[in-house]
């Protein structure tokens, strides 16, 4: 949980902007700064960890996934199961998480890219839908808000 004071005194639609002094100011935006600090490192930390578990599900099925592989996915049982356990497939109807968030589309957009290059030297186009980012970026704010508790 992120945790961050009070600070009334700096923003003009919320206090009274006469009754607030510059050193108040000051202190209000330091605060503030540090602050965006704090939810900018929980979205990093979420960021590594989805690094960290990118895959996890090819690496726990090694068996099914290397005899899927081996028969090019002839039997798409082992990828369909692969899809719903992973957060990053969201090109593919059916297969975006009910909370998708921004992490998953950086996510999506790395292993693309990496795979892309890392294979064929060739990044293809990615493509996501606009409503899967506008739901990703919405599901991204309740995260954040609700991972935040204010102290006084």
């Amino acid at each position: 949980m992120i945790k961050i004071r009070k600070s009334p005194t700096a923003d003009s639609r919320t206090c009274d902007t006469t009754k607030v002094t510059k050193e108040q100011l000051l202190k209000s935006t330091y605060m503030h700064i540090k602050d965006v600090e704090k939810g900018l490192s929980f979205f990093s930390g979420l960021l590594l960890q989805a690094g960290q578990n990118h895959d996890n599900h090819k690496l726990q099925s090694i068996d099914d996934f290397y005899e899927t592989f081996k028969d090019n996915f002839k039997d798409d049982t082992w990828w369909l199961e692969h899809k719903l356990k992973s957060r990053h497939h969201l090109a593919q109807d059916g297969y975006v998480p009910e909370k998708v968030n921004l992490v998953d589309v950086l996510e999506y957009i790395s292993d693309c890219t990496m795979a892309g290059k890392a294979r064929s030297g060739e990044v293809s186009d990615i493509e996501i839908d606009s409503e899967v980012l506008m739901q990703a970026f919405k599901n991204t704010c309740e995260l954040l808000k609700n991972n935040v508790v204010v102290i006084d």
